[in-house]
C-alpha cells in the first residue's frame, strides 16, 4: 500500500541525514498518515488514509 494521503496526495520526500561531522546520507521523510473512518453524504462510511494535517482540516470544517 502506498504511503500517500488520499486527499492531498502528500507522499514521501527525500533528504539527508546530516551528522555532526557534516557527513550526509540519504533518508526519507514519511507523511504522518492516519486511518480514519469518514461518513459520506449517502450515509455510508469508508476508511481512508489521510495525513494528520488533512484530518485537522476536516475536523475544523465540520
Amino acid at each position: 500500500m502506498a504511503r500517500r494521503c488520499m486527499i492531498s496526495g502528500k507522499g514521501p520526500m527525500v533528504g539527508n541525514n546530516v551528522s555532526h561531522a557534516k557527513n550526509k546520507t540519504k533518508r526519507r521523510f514519511l507523511p504522518n498518515l492516519r486511518t480514519v473512518r469518514i461518513q459520506l453524504e449517502d450515509g455510508t462510511s469508508t476508511k481512508v488514509r489521510i495525513c494528520a494535517k488533512e484530518l485537522r482540516t476536516l475536523k475544523k470544517s465540520s
